[in-house]
């Protein structure tokens, strides 16, 4: 029994005839290759990911599951198309805070049409792409039971400008409503959520540390996925906090260089994380 994902925040969704990925209860998440080239340089991404020795171990674990790829009905009712078969990243949590940041402050791959390329231009500068080297391309924010989910629209989210990133980080990881705009979030979940050894911070720090000197790979408009469970918060238990690396469809050959464009979007997004914990600190 395949069903859309309830906790997708960004991407092409499989609602109302569209082509998009589905789910099914038992942890998979099946998403359509793209046409063209793009489907299949993420699959050959993935087939070769599980088998690079250059990959150290300690970075696996921020890779989706992956499972190889099969033939499905399309969402859009077109057909049998292949998807690649993946880790559902959300079915591991409990009504999840999720936020999922483009990386880079450059999303076009070198070898892209220039009318690709001038479409992500066209993105990249009415966002906060060229400005911080990321941005917010998708969110939702858990409040409580009765609530259920503050998620942005995609129009809105687009429109972030540096000060609404800012405050979204904070909302992010605070116990009032993100809804109220004249409320200042308390971000009194920030140390549980951001800190400690196993916190948010601790694993973009890590995966840093792998940029500054991975050659290998390239991540050419990839995102970073962040979750975790403010249920767990609420019950006075250690949330389950996690990062995760998504989208390789335009995944490049490093060939002895190092991918400053998303090395430089990871600096700028830890920058803001430990502000936050530094004010509180403060």
């Amino acid at each position: 029994m395949l069903k859309v994902p309830k906790h997708q925040v960004a991407g092409h969704e499989a609602i109302g005839g569209n082509l998009g990925p589905l789910i099914d209860d038992s942890g998979r998440f099946y998403k359509p290759l793209q046409d063209g080239e793009r489907g299949t340089k993420e699959l050959a991404f993935y087939h070769s990911l599980s088998s690079d020795t250059r990959l150290p171990d300690r970075i696996r674990k921020f890779f989706p599951a992956f499972y190889g790829s099969q033939l499905l009905e399309a969402s859009d009712g077109s057909g049998l198309r292949p998807h690649l078969v993946l880790q559902d990243l959300a079915s591991n949590h409990l009504d999840p805070s999720i936020l999922d940041v483009k990386m880079g402050s450059r999303t076009w791959y070198p070898e892209a049409s220039d009318d690709y390329i001038q479409r992500c231009l066209e993105k990249d500068r009415t966002t906060t792409t060229v400005s911080l080297g990321f941005r917010i391309s998708g969110l939702q924010i858990y409040e409580n039971k009765e609530s259920g989910f503050w998620k942005p629209s995609r129009k809105d989210v687009l429109n972030f400008t540096v000060d609404n990133v800012r405050l979204v980080l904070r909302k992010f990881v605070s116990s009032n409503s993100p809804v109220d705009s004249n409320m200042k979030p308390d971000c009194c979940f920030a140390h549980s959520v951001y800190g400690g050894p196993a916190g948010i911070l601790e694993q973009l720090l890590e995966l840093k540390t792998w940029f500054e000197d991975q050659t290998v790979y390239h991540f050419n408009s990839s995102s970073l996925l962040i979750l975790f469970d403010k249920e767990s918060l609420w019950e006075g238990r250690t949330p389950f906090a996690e990062v995760k690396l998504i989208d390789f469809a335009h995944v490049e050959e490093g060939k002895g260089v190092i991918d400053h464009n998303f090395l430089g979007g990871l600096c700028s997004f830890i920058k803001f994380i430990s502000e936050i914990l530094t004010d509180l600190n403060e």
